[in-house]
């Protein structure tokens, strides 16, 4: 079955008339235009093609009889026919990367589905991110493959680390920080992030995250670093003899090296910050720092996210 998408914009276009917006801006100053979703399969146009509707938008018959599940549009989620197995899918990731994950996990999507984007728009920054995007959500879900994210507070890492495992058919979720029933406000940030992952996503709230990598095989998401190091100096005793956790640090970085899953980690960057003030303060920066440099030496991908914006670390 060939496609040949015509266009792949949504419906005013990109950049659309009018706007004002960043993403718009670029496009129109480098005098580029992404025209309306058009697509012809196996020579035809596809709106002359036998369709079944379904909710978020209808599967197309090829003349060959090949199978095709095409979203309505914008934020539109189709949901595929029971028991089919698509040989493509044209489906909105700019808005929904993680419905490519529930179809993966339903086996309507295979590794032989050819996938594409389309009804894209000003959501995105530009069609670089979306191509940048993209080699993630079409990357095989297994591994070995290892991405350290490393940032500051509220830089956007996480939510970076969730991006490139959404198209992932099932992802384990490690929560290295601990559960803090007695601070709202931290109670409020974990919530958060709950509510923003995929339902079907599994969670583990451990620090023996030696052990998760050991045994994992599939895709899997730690956040953070940071917080486990926090755990593992109060198990070892460590905040006034900071070696006590170097044997620690050891065993997470031999299990990062073993490991045959597909693993995101995020982590503090902390060599941009003031110079703590305490000695236990500075001993956790100093550890951190060097788990990341050794997590890193071990890592196929690794980047720094700074206010959202993300820079591949060579």
């Amino acid at each position: 079955m060939n496609i040949e998408l015509r266009g792949t914009a949504a419906a005013q276009g990109w950049p659309a008339a009018g706007c004002r917006c960043a993403s718009c801006n670029r496009l129109r100053a480098s005098g580029v235009r992404h025209e309306p979703f058009a697509a012809l399969i196996d020579g035809v146009p596809m709106d002359g093609l036998p369709r079944t509707e379904v909710p978020g938008g209808h599967e197309v018959r090829s003349p060959g009889g090949g199978r095709v599940l095409v979203a309505a549009g914008p934020g539109a989620r189709p949901e595929p026919v029971p028991g089919a197995r698509y040989g493509a899918v044209l489906l909105d990731l700019a808005g929904s990367p993680e419905h490519l994950g529930l179809l993966r996990r339903a086996g309507a999507v295979t590794s032989a589905t050819e996938v594409a984007a389309v009804h894209v728009d000003h959501r995105l920054p530009s069609p670089a991110e979306l191509e940048r995007r993209m080699a993630f959500w079409n990357r095989p879900g297994g591994g070995p493959f290892r991405t350290l994210l490393l940032g500051g507070s509220r830089s956007g890492k996480s939510a970076e680390a969730e991006l490139r495992l959404a198209a992932c058919p099932d992802v384990l979720y490690v929560a290295t920080g601990p559960v803090r029933d007695d601070d709202p406000e931290w109670a409020e940030r974990v919530a958060a992030h709950r509510r923003r992952r995929p339902s079907w996503w599994r969670t583990a709230e451990t620090a023996a995250l030696a052990d998760v990598l050991s045994s994992a095989t599939g895709a899997v998401l730690v956040d953070g670093i940071g917080t486990w190091l926090a755990a593992a100096m109060d198990e070892s005793a460590a905040w006034d003899d900071p070696s006590r956790v170097l044997p620690r640090i050891d065993e997470l970085v031999e299990a990062w090296r073993g490991t045959a899953a597909r693993v995101v980690a995020v982590s503090d960057e902390v060599g941009l910050s003031l110079v703590p003030a305490t000695a236990s303060g500075r001993a956790f920066r100093d550890l951190l720092g060097l788990a990341n440099q050794r997590l890193a030496a071990e890592s196929e991908e690794a980047a720094l996210v700074v206010a959202g914006r993300v820079m591949e670390l060579p």
